[in-house]
């Protein structure tokens, strides 16, 4: 047998295609949690208080994120917290 032609071998490029679009798919389903803006964010700890997600704490000037028992002193960082929870629980309902 003689050995293959190194300009015709392809194994390489497929090698590369495929972990370029694994990594699209992963891009694909990942949450984004990173471009929480101020506004987008206490927007969205206001519909979680009017849910009953979240429970202000006044005295203290905190939330409490209620699911997990988590305290926050930033509206932001619970936005981007809860994104995230919500996120890895509903990751582990489709693992199921």
């Amino acid at each position: 047998m003689t050995n293959p032609n190194p300009i015709d071998d392809t194994a390489d490029d497929y090698s590369r295609f495929e972990a370029r679009l694994v990594a699209q798919d992963q891009d694909a389903t990942r949450v984004v949690t990173a471009d929480v803006g101020e506004t987008t964010a206490r927007q969205l700890v206001t519909e979680l208080i009017d849910n009953g997600v979240v429970t202000p704490v006044p005295g203290k000037r905190v939330f409490v994120h209620e699911p997990s028992e988590t305290a926050f002193d930033s509206s932001t960082q619970l936005a981007v917290f809860h994104r995230g929870w919500t996120a890895a629980r509903n990751a582990d309902k489709e693992g199921e």
